[in-house]
């Protein structure tokens, strides 16, 4: 995790410094919230905006892999790109977010967070966000991922009696995962 955390700061530095909105997401997020595992990448939701993208990549560059092609597409069509962090080959997917409620959402509930073993201190999901998010995934996967399922249940029941049981709620029905919800509330106990 040391490593992952190192590449991590390098770049949520760089969002801060350039003062683009971002949000720890996917399997770091849930091992802060939950039950750590180790991961093959870091995901961050990140808000770049067009202008921003030049500033970006010539910081990002000089100790990551990255396309300005695949910087400029993916802001402009709400997608995803990629640094690859030269020294490590460790991969940071960035999600620029799409124009819906749960990703704003996601981005002003973000929690300034100490990473643990670390002194780094990062802008994460909050526990709801990432159970949703990760519900998400584990739905569009056709709810094979025992992963995602994996990871839910284990912030559900680390966070047990400090979620805010309407908010899961509520983004479940909108977000049409509440059966899904649902059982893994059963399953956390």
């Amino acid at each position: 995790m040391e490593l992952a955390i190192s590449v991590l700061a390098q770049v949520t530095t760089v969002f801060e410094e350039l003062g683009i909105p971002y949000v720890l997401v996917g399997s770091l997020a849930s091992s802060v919230h939950g039950l750590y595992r180790s991961t093959a990448d870091i995901d961050i939701l990140a808000d770049v905006k067009a202008e921003q993208v030049r500033p970006l990549l010539q910081i990002l560059q000089k100790s990551f892999y990255v396309d300005e092609h695949a910087m400029r597409d993916a802001v402009a069509q709400r997608r995803s790109f990629n640094a690859i962090h030269f020294d490590t080959v460790f991969k940071v997917d960035i999600f620029i977010p799409k124009n819906d409620e749960f990703a704003q959402s996601q981005l002003e509930r973000r929690q300034l967070r100490r990473i643990p073993d670390s002194e780094s201190t990062v802008f994460v999901a909050s526990a709801e966000d990432t159970i949703l998010a990760k519900l998400r995934w584990y739905r569009a996967g056709n709810e094979t991922s025992t992963t995602q399922w994996n990871d839910v249940v284990g912030i559900l029941g680390t966070n047990r009696g400090n979620l805010d049981v309407d908010y899961l709620k509520t983004w479940s029905a909108k977000l049409e995962l509440t059966d899904l919800l649902r059982k893994a509330l059963d399953e956390a106990g």
